[in-house]
């Protein structure tokens, strides 16, 4: 072969035509056999420059370099050596067909025929991951010789870093050694600049090297033999197990070829065989060629033949370059052009470059084409405005907020304060206990609730000091003992919520007195970096550890130039966007070809890296084709690095031209109009799924559309390399720029018709499926700057919420490789098109709404009560609009009177903000509605903002869920809403913790995560060292405690215990470094874990329970339960708002006792629960007597009892347990909780119940099959009802149950837009049962607006009963007791033994019993009879016998569990419940006492295992209520709560009735009648009949239903009489009689009242208890 060496020393060989080439057909054999020639040669090569050592100076690399030219060479040089011989030699003295596979990996493992290739650099692409050069520019304006800078870190190399010899020339990266460099021993980062411009991943470190020359790309060379040799490999071990085979590559024909290459620490540990293309026919069939291109050292280009695949070394013969150049350009285009890659690419247009590029090439005038590249440098300088932006606002906001300002910069938590009604009375005294220096034991007084904290400081302080007067009692505070919290001075001490709770638990309040300079103020703010400017190189490093999962730079990574920059970030391009053939630009001569479309018979070659070049100066020649071609190449990839940067801004607004015209956006008549070119990154799982694909384009603006949505051209995938889908279809929308609102949103969404032939075969019968939704991006039209959007747009298409598996799309918000990629093209004008805020109207106009028709007044009033959250009907919106002039009366109207505007456009904002300006400020609640995504408008917004303002640091807390997610509403990032939150965040820790895990656990959010990022970013650039470095240490613990909980979870049996125990040792070590704040409350200190206290909950989460100890010595322990697996963001929200409920009533001095404890998600699918201390499921309470206890009346009450042993105790509980059982009701109900069986409901021993697990919420039923488990409104079953009744039958006391559930839930109702207004505000918040208006209806519907408080009562009593009567309620919590059975034996020793007994006793305790026996019985009421039966105790030195009181019940209790303790063990047989008749009678009594005896003889006298055991003797132990018995003769009297004896004639009881009139209409509700007597004493059937007298026809006759059985009933029916104006009814009188509903006999009367409705003012509405008195009845 002939050999032709061009004028610069280098040998080049030339190429057929190309007509010729891709004519021929080429099959496998011979397809191997040409790979086996090229690899040989290739081999040949490499045996020659391995030779080659460069380890001396660059003086003498440069003559080395020189000397050794004609070796430097690419795949179409084949130098004859004596190397090259002893290769061949080498390779033919080898038997292909008789190796086996394991002597094929050791020869290409062996080290000499290692060396013996030719040691070339990595071939990669120019979008690639990988470094190829390590050299560094010096800083600008310093210019010098280039040297080789030793690189600290770098990307793994799938080839070896050897020393190269080559000649000193362009370098592979663009560097020239004419230009300076200087040494850096920075690191080098890979940003990702579009997505987070301070998301970056560091480079591993790897060796340098140090080049002497140009560094052109190599292919492999192969020859027959290394063909074989690796066609061989292609099914060793060694290759099957890096997963390289051609099906695998064919299946793969859309990722990139290095997209999951690992990270490792050194190039060493990538395998040999991983850049092996082995294959050449199963390949995707792809036309592609490299561009090389050397310089000699006097700086002249000269253009290098251009090679293609390796294919071409072996099929093409020699021809000179010009004849090559000329075969060429004969079809009249070019074939100099960018590598083709086998990955994702972009295409973009020629017209679209051209603009982007400015059109300044440069020709022939010897000069290079720096200057282009340096204007896209500029743009890339200008491509974060808006973040710059907001950074200067961030700096601004941080300097109003000095360190010095002890009040805006505390260093401490403060308690939070909720105002409500005090309660008078006994119960406004407290008594508190104060720590003071000095003192051994804790200052004890009392004080009253409304007391100010310095009041009490200053009795305090009287136990220290004399004289007060030389005391500042400012300088001290009151320190709340085991909470890193401090009592706000200028509030009450009733006021703070820790003091409430201390009042609800019934707990000792602890404080603890301190000067203000013994206070640990670590979490203050100091002076450093206060006057430092915020910028985004900041927020980098800042997020390096609060975004674990992404990988950020250094901060001194960051500050480089811009052309550093748009350099590293081509390295994250590389892994996104793979530049195709189709980037390149077709210019005026044709000077590139589309290699994409040239052919499809032959295989990809190897990606070549392109770099923006600079180019060294020097005349160029005219025919310089090549020379063109890289400066227009070059500028492409510039435009593509632009696009990858700032993908969403306007291309013009970034480009620096103050020549450039402006026009006013209300001036310009031109359509909208857009195009979309193509989707590229498209899933190879999508394309044997769906056969066709469509987007629809909608225009949005405040949540609606604005134009008819439009639908693109169905289309099909187009492969090319990787998988696109390509439209190229205009887009125009009938609607003029100047209609636009400011905040207008083009949204795309991508939909997919199903390919109905894809799986099993097809079915004529089949019915179509509908198009699914695969993806969603917005853009807003106009940016921060309000400048129309133009150019080019790539948009990230967010696809998360729909993909299915069968993608292997793994979506993970930080990597945009896994995305779609969307290719919108915008108009570039010429001139600038900008959206001028119109001034509001000058005009003040107000109306009286009394000045209105009474029809126009009436229909007016009915709209403005309604609520505004959800959609009116146009009528009424129209209708409200026209007449919003009369609203001003009504502030809170306002959100709703803007959402009725009909243009928010450009000539109808001065109207719309005139009456923004006019309107009375709102409370802050009410203008929380005007942050929802319904208003879109930023002066709107502003406004909501500024009143939002008065709201109090507490408060806002309260609300934070809602504002964070507000900021998605935003059109821009730096807004009034972010400033703010974030000066709140400043001035309040509290705050501040709580926001930075709100912005964390939003990090996830696959369409907002960046905007969140930034957010989080300035909040932590501004929060302070102190505060930054405890959530540092927060979240450090958080990933701690997932991969603990983790762990347990994924292993089973046994060994969960071993696996929990070893990460609570992790856990350990990370508390002997440092103390740590919980992520639940920042005034949560814990020091330690108590390890041994550590265990999990067998439940399906696997969730671990914590114990740690507190950091304050004067604290309790502190126990939280850490879930994985389970997004507890739904528990957050509910619980939230149960918290608003009960802030609500007690504002309203309505104190529901509830149990409210503290839930946080710390990230995606895990969260930290607080544990409320001694308290049980109601499962558990349950089923102490057997799976069946559910469908049981006593467990509930005999728990309480067991706890609350005394009577006041129990009274006090049973009253803890109506109020919260009241609270639950409503809060279930009106929130739509299901799920709701019995592990779901918990019991404190004080009496409190709560709820807990809302995985089910508004609605959302768990389902059993095809029905509901959810059946009634809410759980209230008889247990509870034995509770709160004090017994089976009603009393006053479920009347006092339901009145309190009635006012609370009128007080929510009074709410409803509150809660509905931030319910709205959350249906962005991917929650999975929160996501549309429907689930609003929900709460709307459960709330009934348009109601009375009377409707209101009487619809929640109806449900009372509903759920009382409902059987399916006890049945769900039967089958939840079978599917949860354990029997595992008698509780651990930390729980009673016997429901009635608190503790365990034993015979070395009590002393051995003697002699045990049934004594009596006693006839008991509480309320209703029951018998007890008294059993005599006889012990060993003791001289008289003691008698415990045990009811029947008990008994079997003992015997039940005694079977489950002694299996085996054969008990005696005890006495059957079942009677025939009536139980509680007193033969039934006496005929048990002699069979209990039996019993307890012949269980003392069975086996000492037995009857010595603990069970026994805890069971015949006296207990509180044994000592009090009044002795084996007393009987015990009913007592006060029982019904009066029956005397015969005597009437007796109350009536409660509600009385009121309006439109002419008189209401009675009759609500509740209590202490009813009959005669015989027997339970009467009540019911209640009115009459208004005179009426000698009867015809006012009402009535109400009946009540069965009791002598309390609850009614809360309305009785109703029309047609009396007020003056007849002064003239009436009310008669109400009670009676008693019988079905043998004559109803009977049990009393009535006869009221005269002169006596009542009804223009309101009364409500009053009456007596009942033997009156005469109609």
């Amino acid at each position: 072969m002939a050999q032709i060496s061009s004028t610069n020393g280098f040998k080049q060989r030339s190429s057929p035509s190309l007509g010729t080439a891709r004519t021929k057909d080429v099959d496998k054999e011979e397809a191997l056999q040409m790979e086996a020639e090229a690899l040989a040669k290739m081999q040949k090569e490499r045996g020659v420059a391995s030779n080659i050592q460069s380890t001396e100076s660059l003086s003498s690399t440069r003559q080395n370099a020189q000397a050794h030219s004609k070796q430097d060479h690419d795949l179409m040089v084949f130098p004859e050596s004596d190397a090259k011989k002893r290769v061949e030699d080498k390779l033919n003295a080898i038997d292909i067909e008789k190796l086996s596979h394991a002597d094929l990996e050791k020869l290409l493992l062996d080290d000499s025929f290692e060396s013996s290739k030719v040691p070339a650099l990595p071939v990669t692409p120019l979008l690639s991951p990988t470094l190829t050069s390590q050299f560094y520019i010096r800083p600008t304006g310093q210019r010098g010789q280039w040297l080789p800078g030793p690189a600290t870190c770098t990307l793994p190399s799938i080839y070896t870093s050897t020393p190269y010899g080559k000649q000193v020339g362009v370098f592979q990266n663009g560097f020239h050694p004419s230009m300076s460099t200087y040494q850096s021993t920075d690191p080098i980062y890979l940003g990702l600049p579009r997505q987070s411009p301070y998301i970056s991943y560091p480079v591993p470190a790897a060796p340098s090297f140090r080049a002497q020359g140009s560094l052109p790309v190599y292919h492999p060379a192969l020859t027959h033999e290394m063909a074989k040799v690796f066609d061989k490999i292609a099914s060793t071990s060694e290759f099957l197990k890096n997963g390289k085979s051609s099906t695998d590559l064919e299946m793969a024909g859309s990722k990139s070829t290095v997209a999951n290459l690992p990270i490792l620490e050194n190039s060493n540990d990538i395998s040999k065989f991983d850049w092996l293309d082995l294959d050449p026919l199963s390949k995707p069939k792809v036309d592609g060629m490299d561009i090389l291109h050397s310089a000699t050292d006097e700086g002249k280009m000269t253009p290098n033949v251009i090679t293609e695949d390796p294919w071409d070394a072996v099929l093409l013969e020699e021809k000179s370059p010009v004849m090559c150049h000329l075969e060429r350009r004969v079809s009249g285009k070019s074939t100099q052009g960018v590598t083709v890659t086998r990955s994702q690419s972009l295409n973009i247009r020629t017209s679209q470059l051209a603009k982007l590029q400015g059109q300044t090439q440069q020709k022939d005038n010897g000069t290079t084409n720096l200057h282009t590249g340096s204007a896209h440098l500029q743009e890339t300088e200008e491509q974060s405005r808006e973040q710059a932006a907001f950074c200067q606002t961030v700096t601004k906001l941080r300097t109003k907020f000095p360190h010095t300002n002890r009040h805006t910069n505390p260093g401490f938590v403060l308690s939070p304060v909720m105002l409500q009604i005090n309660i008078s009375g006994e119960n406004s005294s407290i008594k508190i206990s104060i720590d003071i220096e000095g003192f051994q034991q804790l200052v004890t007084f009392t004080c009253d609730v409304s007391s100010p904290v310095e009041l009490i400081i200053m009795q305090a302080l009287c136990w220290v000091h004399d004289d007060l007067n030389e005391v500042d009692i400012e300088n001290y505070i009151l320190k709340v003992c085991g909470q890193e919290e401090v009592l706000q001075n200028k509030h009450c001490v009733g006021s703070h919520e820790y003091v409430q709770n201390c009042r609800k638990w019934d707990t000792e309040i602890k404080l603890q007195l301190l000067n203000c300079s013994a206070v640990c103020r670590a979490l203050a703010r100091t002076q450093s970096r206060m006057g430092t400017r915020v910028d985004f190189r900041h927020l980098c490093h800042l997020l390096e550890w609060a975004l674990p999962f992404m990988r950020f730079p250094s901060t001194s990574s960051v500050q480089c130039s811009p052309q550093d920059s748009i350099r590293s970030s081509s390295h994250d391009l590389n892994s996104t966007l793979l530049v195709p053939a189709t980037l390149v630009p077709n210019s005026a001569g044709d000077t590139f070809r589309d290699h994409a479309i040239a052919s499809t018979t032959r295989p990809p070659l190897l990606p070549t890296r392109l770099h923006c070049t600079p180019r060294p100066t020097g005349s160029l020649e005219p025919d310089n084709a090549v020379q063109a071609s890289l400066d227009q190449l070059t500028s492409a990839v510039h435009a593509l690095l632009h696009l990858h940067l700032n993908p969403c801004s306007s291309s013009a607004a970034n480009t620096p031209n103050n020549n450039r015209r402006t026009k006013e956006a209300w001036t310009a008549t031109e359509h909208l109009q857009f195009t979309i070119f193509a989707a590229h990154g498209i899933l190879p799982g999508w394309v044997s799924t769906y056969e066709k694909y469509y987007l629809v384009c909608s225009l949005t603006h405040n949540g609606e559309d604005l134009f008819k949505p439009i639908q693109s051209k169905k289309v099909g995938t187009y492969k090319n390399f990787f998988y696109l889908i390509k439209w190229d279809e205009l887009i125009i929308f009938p609607i003029q720029i100047a209609q636009l609102p400011l905040e207008s949103v083009l949204c795309l969404t991508l939909f997919g018709i199903l390919n109905q032939n894809s799986g099993s075969s097809p079915d004529s019968n089949k019915q179509r499926k509908a198009p699914e939704m695969l993806g969603q991006v917005s853009l807003p039209l106009f940016d921060f700057r309000r400048m129309l959007t133009c150019g080019t747009k790539l948009l990230y298409l967010s696809t998360s919420f729909h993909t299915s598996p069968v993608s292997g799309m793994a979506h993970k918000r930080g990597n945009r490789m896994e995305r779609i990629v969307l290719q919108v093209d915008f108009p570039y004008l010429s001139y600038d098109i900008i959206y001028k805020i119109p001034q509001a109207a000058n005009r003040s106009v107000h109306y009286s709404i009394d000045t209105l028709e009474k029809d126009l007044k009436e229909r007016l009033l009915s709209i403005l009560s309604k609520d505004g959250i959800l959609r009116q009907s146009k009528e009424d919106k129209a209708f409200l609009w026209e007449r919003r002039h009369y609203c001003h009366s009504y502030a809170n109207s306002l959100p709703k009177v803007l959402s009725c505007a009909p243009h928010w456009d450009w000539a109808s904002l001065p109207e719309i903000y005139s009456l923004l300006q006019q309107w009375p400020p709102l409370p802050p609640l009410t203008a929380l509605e005007l942050l929802d995504s319904k208003f879109a408008d930023q002066e709107v917004r502003t406004s909501a903002v500024n009143w939002i303002e008065a709201i109090s640091d507490d408060e806002l807390a309260d609300f934070l869920p809602q504002f964070v997610q507000a900021f998605k509403y935003e059109t821009y990032l730096d807004n009034s809403l972010v400033r703010f939150i974030l000066a709140r965040a400043l001035g309040n820790i509290r705050i501040a913790h709580y926001l930075y895990w709100l912005l964390k656990d939003t990090l996830h959010d696959v369409k907002f995560g960046v905007r969140y990022e930034h957010v989080l970013g300035a909040f932590l650039s501004i929060c302070g060292k102190g505060l930054r470095e405890d959530l540092e240490k927060q979240t450090r613990l958080v990933q701690i405690l997932g991969t603990v909980a983790e762990k347990v979870k994924q292993t089973s049996g046994s060994a969960r215990q071993v696996i929990l125990q070893s990460g609570m040792e992790r856990v350990q070590t990370f508390f002997l470094k440092n103390k740590c704040r919980l992520p639940l409350s920042p005034s949560l200190v814990a020091k330690e874990l108590n390890i041994k206290a550590c265990s999990f909950f067998n439940s399906n989460a696997v969730p671990l329970k914590i114990a740690l100890v507190n950091a304050d010595p004067l604290g309790e322990e502190i126990n939280v339960m850490f879930k994985v697996g389970e997004d507890l963001r739904q528990d957050m929200l509910a619980l939230q708002m149960i918290k608003i409920m009960d802030k609500i009533w007690l504002q309203e001095g309505l104190d529901l006792r509830m149990v409210i404890f503290k839930c946080l998600s710390t990230g995606k699918d895990q969260g930290m629960v607080e544990l409320v201390p001694t308290s049980d499921t109601l499962r558990k309470i349950q089923v102490e007597y057997g799976v069946t206890g559910s469908f049981k009346d006593k467990p509930l009450a005999e728990w309480l009892r067991k706890y609350n042993p005394t009577e006041e105790e129990y009274e006090k509980a049973s009253e803890n347990f109506i109020y919260s059982c009241a609270g639950c009701c409503v809060a279930t109900y009106v929130l739509g909780i299901c799920d709701r069986h019995n592990d779901n409901i918990m019991l404190r021993s004080t009496g409190h119940t709560f709820h807990i697990d809302f995985g089910k919420f508004l609605g959302h039923a768990q389902m059993f099959g095809s029905f509901k488990r959810d059946r009634a409104p809410f759980v209230l079953t008889s247990d509870m009802a034995y509770v709160i009744n004090g017994g089976e039958k009603p009393t006053i006391r479920f009347q006092l149950f339901v009145d309190l559930c009635c006012q609370a839930y009128n007080l929510i109702r009074k709410r409803s837009t509150l809660f509905l207004s931030l319910l709205s505000l959350m249906l962005s918040s991917g929650l999975p049962e929160l996501t549309g208006i429907q689930d609003l209806k929900y709460v709307q519907d459960a709330l009934q607006p348009q109601t009375t408080d009377a409707e209101a009562t009487i619809f929640f009593t109806r449900l009372i009963e509903s759920s009382l009567g409902s059987v399916a309620t006890k049945f769900n919590f039967f089958i939840h007791n079978l599917a949860q059975l354990r029997f595992s034996g008698l509780p651990s020793n930390d729980e009673p033994i016997l429901s009635f007994s608190p503790k365990t006793y034993s015979l070395k305790q009590d002393g051995r019993i003697k002699d045990v026996s049934v004594f009596t019985y006693h006839k008991r009421y509480n309320p209703d009879k029951y018998y007890i039966y008294v059993v005599r105790v006889l012990r060993e030195g003791q001289p008289e016998p003691t008698f415990v009181f045990r009811t029947f019940d008990e008994f079997q209790e003992l015997h039940n569990k005694l079977g489950i303790l002694f299996p085996l063990w054969k008990l005696p047989g005890f006495p059957s419940k079942m009677v025939l008749g009536r139980t509680h009678i007193k033969d039934v009594a006496a005929k048990r006492k002699v069979e209990l005896n039996i019993y307890i003889q012949s269980l003392m006298n069975s086996s000492t295992e037995v009857s010595e055991c603990d069970l026994v003797y805890t069971f015949f132990h006296p207990l509180l209520r044994d000592d009090k018995a009044e002795g084996i003769d007393g009987i015990a009297k009913p007592t006060d709560a029982s019904p009066s004896s029956p005397t015969s004639g005597k009437v007796g009881g109350e009536v409660k009735l509600s009385i009121s009139y309006r439109n002419g209409t008189l209401f009675i509700m009759v609500m509740h009648i209590k202490d009813l007597v009959t005669e015989d004493g027997t339970d009467p059937n009540p019911y209640v009949k009115t009459y208004l007298l005179p009426d000698p026809h009867k015809i006012s006759k009402q009535k109400t239903k009946i009540s069965r059985k009791t002598r309390n009933p609850t009614f809360n029916e309305m009785l109703v009489y029309r047609g009396y104006n007020k003056e007849t009814l002064k003239q009436r009188e009310l008669q109400l009689s009670v009676l008693s509903a019988e079905s043998l006999r004559e109803n009977f009367f049990l009393g009535g009242v006869t009221l005269s409705l002169k006596n009542f003012n009804l223009s309101k509405e009364t409500v009053n208890w009456y007596r009942l008195t033997a009156v005469s009845y109609l």
